[in-house]
């Protein structure tokens, strides 16, 4: 049996699942805790972090519209799934945002 990641490990491994499916890393915090990720050609942030968004978070980044929070520790498969649900998460939340209504 293999030991769960630390939320540290979980977070740079979502980041690296989320970047081979085509986001790019456009910022970060200074701790490192929270990382902010865009489709190429996108408005919209996926938020990648440890904790909850803080007021100053929603202030800066009013672009991001899901994240995925990694508190606790977790197993590769339980990440995946995490993943999966944060990238289902943007793509109808994006949708929705992108989403012309017509007159």
């Amino acid at each position: 049996m293999t030991k769960p990641l630390t939320p540290a490990e979980a977070l740079v491994r979502a980041v690296d699942a989320l970047v081979a499916q085509g986001f790019a890393v456009v910022a970060r915090n200074t701790r490192g805790d929270s990382v902010y990720l865009k489709p190429d050609a996108c408005a919209f942030a996926l938020r990648v972090s440890n904790h909850a968004r803080t007021p100053k978070q929603r202030k800066n980044h009013p672009d991001a519209i899901t994240s995925l929070v990694l508190r606790d520790p977790t197993s590769e498969a339980a990440l995946e799934a995490q993943v999966a649900v944060a990238l289902r998460n943007f793509a109808g939340e994006r949708a929705k945002r992108e989403q012309v209504i017509e007159p």
